[in-house]
């Protein structure tokens, strides 16, 4: 299996929010890396069944939709090359607001209580996200 294709399915298993965004985070250092991509990097003590990782990358996050039980957290990590700039996850009505954050950055919350919870990029508003809690 080629490089290319085992990192392909390492993040297409970092979508489903599962514990394969163990294998997706854990082999990554933060920093740029040899194509001047940041390379993410989450401590593997925040990825359990009442964590979920959001990527950000490619301005857009990954995955956009999301369903998770109430009490979780979800954490996203800026996967963005370091010259781009920061971005935030800011939610569409009363809720939270990020600070903005850069590429190698992590911004989490806890999602204490059911609802739908659509979201945003400041910045960046066509960057936009939806986390179901149940």
């Amino acid at each position: 299996m080629t490089l290319s294709r085992k990192a392909l399915l390492l993040v297409g298993g970092c979508a489903t929010g599962s514990l394969t965004a163990l294998a997706c985070f854990s082999e990554r250092g933060a920093g740029p890396g040899p194509s001047g991509a940041v390379e993410c990097s989450v401590p593997v003590s925040v990825i359990d069944s009442m964590n979920v990782i959001v990527a950000i990358n490619n301005f857009a996050f990954v995955p956009d939709s999301i369903l998770i039980p109430v009490g979780a957290t979800v954490t996203w990590v800026n996967c963005e090359p370091a010259i781009i700039e920061p971005h935030t996850t800011t939610s569409d009505s009363p809720g939270w607001a990020s600070p903005q954050f850069s590429a190698g950055e992590r911004f989490s919350r806890r999602f204490d209580a059911g609802g739908v919870f659509s979201y945003h990029c400041e910045p960046h508003p066509f960057m936009v996200g939806k986390i179901v809690v149940q």
